[in-house]
Order: structure tokens, then sequence, then C-alpha cells
């Protein structure tokens, strides 16, 4: 399958891009969340110029991955040992129903 070429605009600026045709959803949600990340930071502090602002966007929304991959983890860490717990609760019931 051959690529499309979609424009994005991220602060007022537009952008082409290509991307599969599968992926243009995923393109223009990302998208969609970095320009509001760059608005934010624009509004919300004295940081002037486009690239400056880009780089403490990327450098918050990695952070928010980061945490959530954390949290996943944390989640599935418990749940692991939520298992283990249930599998040796129904062992002693087992043992106590014999």
């Amino acid at each position: 399958m051959s690529n499309i070429s979609l424009k994005i605009r991220i602060l007022d600026k537009e952008y082409q891009v290509n991307c599969a045709p599968e992926e243009r959803q995923a393109l223009e949600y990302s998208a969609q969340l970095l320009n509001e990340k760059m608005e934010e930071i624009r509004r919300g502090s004295h940081i002037i110029g486009l690239e400056r602002i880009a780089v403490m966007a990327a450098l918050n929304l990695t952070h928010d991955l980061i945490r959530t991959e954390d949290s996943a983890k944390q989640n599935n860490h418990a749940s692991g040992l939520l298992s283990s717990m249930d599998s040796k609760l129904n062992s002693v019931l087992a043992d106590l129903t014999n």
C-alpha cells in the first residue's frame, strides 16, 4: 500500500507529512495533541519561539508517556500479585474441603 500525503496544522503553521493510510487517524490525533500542548505552553509561559515551545511540549509529552508506562507496570505487578494470592487461597480452600 502506498503512503498518503496529509496536511497537519500546528501553532498556525501547516506541515505536509506522509503516512500509511491506516495510520492517518492516529497521526491526525497525534498532531492535535501536540498542537494543544504547544498552545498550552505558549499561553501559560513566557517561552518564545516555535522551537523552544516544541522542545517543551516534547518533554511534557514524554514525561506523560513515562508516567503512564510506570502506572501500567505497577498495575501489571499488582494484577500478578492478586492472581498469585487467588491461586494460593484456592489451594488452601481446596485443602480445607478435603
